[in-house]
């Protein structure tokens, strides 16, 4: 992207040599950005490089030790959250905080009534957010609408127009904003993030998907264990690369892991005819030990779904069987106990407990095996978190901090340690690296690649088309709750995937195969 835009002219944001540290860890150690007006600026770092404590200190949560931050040409002092609200400073946060039970127009004044005489003046609250979702982010969405009734997207929308709908917003904040969205609603986020340059509005863009930042930003910070490390100033395609470099301190030419011979076993987890509700409809599976199977598709595709019904979370009809026995688990519960564990898409809300230490979320599943005379061990379970801490390089080392203080990819690390100490003979991942940084997620997919070595089945459940290329040895391939196609993956390219997903090809080695 190119952007007309000065280097003289005022930045709407600068922060100069911010530093911060928790318990004498340093979280920043003299982190400086510039975003200019009607720019978008992307952020960059893999998880752990202080990209969400800058933006905490920018949004006045956190104080920083030392530096400055100046807005608009205006040195902005000890930061609170009104004060940044009152600079014009806005946030789209990746977890929705929004109240279901409310319609889109209380949503998006929620905080920020209008009253007169201490009375809501409802209709112009409504009016002003229909101006602010029709004419300025484009799109027609009733203000009197339960958010509870929305699709993620929507819900997503709602966050943006409550940062527009004062019009005085002169940065906006994305942080991970297409995280929880399909391919064609990110696609719809970006045009509207391109919308608001072209009214003079900045936006501060934090992703872990840079085709996304390449395509959208003007330009873009690094980050690096606290520092940033580089600035790229003229963004286009081939900037993702030098991202990357910047990111980890080194080239990436191997992401993926070098592929496994494939394996002739007979399948440890076979599904034949499989039906959940009304989203799949007649699966047949075959998942081999020691080998990685990949379930794509699009939105609506029922990959989801069909992963969850696997361990139980819903009901399915048809025939499933593990090492030849049937098995239908009632629960996760009791799929982990004969062996099958699912890895959830939303690893803060159904993957940790983020309140407790890392230790314990890391032996909740072997809980009985950590016991003496119906007392938990604690020693024991302390050297076999700290084991499975070392293993999958969970930083920090310390198993005694609590979950919700490790990134993001760090906290699916410990989800992955969980199955590996129940000894799972099945590991099916659904989306397994949203929101993970690309240096995390070369360890996660390096992991998973030695589970299958050492025989583990592993099922990855993925819309990423590039990581169920690289990961996988065979690939399914789901159309609207069907199997549209199966192929292995030798020789298969990204651009024939990407096809056979979208429905735009069919491919000649397999249309025998399709189901």
């Amino acid at each position: 992207m190119t952007n007309s835009s000065s280097s003289f002219v005022t930045p709407v944001l600068h922060m100069t040599g911010v530093t911060k540290a928790f318990a004498g860890v340093p979280a920043l150690r003299g982190a400086s950005i510039d975003v200019r007006p009607g720019e978008v600026h992307g952020l960059v770092g893999e998880n752990g490089a202080g990209k969400s404590t800058l933006i905490k200190i920018l949004a006045g949560i956190y104080a920083r030790d030392a530096g400055s931050v100046v807005i608009g040409g205006t040195d902005a002092g000890t930061l609170t959250p009104a004060d940044a609200h009152a600079a014009g400073i806005r946030f789209v946060h990746q977890e929705l905080q929004l109240v279901p039970d409310m319609t889109v127009a209380e949503n998006v004044w929620l905080g920020n009534e209008q009253s007169a005489g201490g009375v809501l003046r409802g209709r112009r609250m409504k009016t002003r957010v229909t101006e602010v979702l029709h004419d300025v982010l484009g799109i027609r969405l009733s203000p009197t609408r339960l958010v509870r009734d929305l699709g993620p997207a929507e819900r997503k929308l709602v966050q943006v127009a409550r940062a527009l709908v004062d019009d005085d917003a002169r940065l906006i904040v994305f942080d991970e904003p297409t995280a929880p969205l399909a391919s064609a609603e990110a696609e719809q986020l970006l045009g509207i993030i391109g919308r608001l340059r072209d009214r003079g509005i900045a936006s501060l863009y934090i992703s872990h998907y840079l085709g996304e930042v390449t395509r959208i930003c003007d330009r873009v910070t690094v980050l690096r264990g606290g520092l940033d490390v580089g600035r790229i100033d003229s963004v286009d395609a081939d900037s993702g690369r030098e991202m990357i470099r910047l990111m980890i301190g080194r080239e990436i030419d191997d992401l993926y892991p070098a592929r496994r011979p494939a394996t002739t076993a007979e399948p440890v987890l076979r599904g034949r005819g499989l039906r959940v509700g009304a989203v799949v409809h007649g699966v047949d599976l075959d998942v081999r030990p020691g080998e990685i199977l990949g379930v794509t598709g699009l939105l609506g595709s029922g990959a989801s779904e069909l992963a969850e019904a696997l361990v139980g979370l819903h009901r399915h009809t048809g025939d499933l069987s593990l090492s030849g026995r049937r098995f239908r688990p009632s629960s996760p519960a009791a799929a982990l106990e004969a062996g099958v564990v699912l890895v959830p898409r939303d690893r803060r809300h159904d993957g940790v407990v983020l309140d407790f230490s890392t230790q314990r979320n890391l032996t909740l599943s072997t809980l009985a095996e950590g016991t003496r005379a119906g007392l938990l061990d604690d020693a024991a379970s302390r050297d076999r978190a700290s084991e499975l801490a070392e293993r999958l390089d969970i930083r920090p080392r310390d198993t005694g901090v609590q979950t919700r203080l490790l990134s993001g990819g760090n906290q699916q690390k410990v989800v992955l340690g969980r199955s590996l100490a129940a000894g799972a003979r099945v590991i099916v991942l659904d989306e397994p690296t949203v929101g993970v940084d690309i240096g995390a997620k070369q360890e996660i997919y390096r992991l998973l690649a030695e589970l299958a070595a050492s025989g583990t089945a592993v099922v990855v459940v993925s819309t990423d088309p590039a990581e169920v290329l690289g990961l996988s040895d065979r690939i399914v391939v789901l159309e609207r709750g069907r199997v549209a196609h199966e192929v292995p993956t030798d020789g298969l390219t990204l651009e024939h995937l990407s096809a056979l997903v979208t429905g735009s090809t069919a491919d000649p080695r397999t249309e025998g195969d399709a189901a």
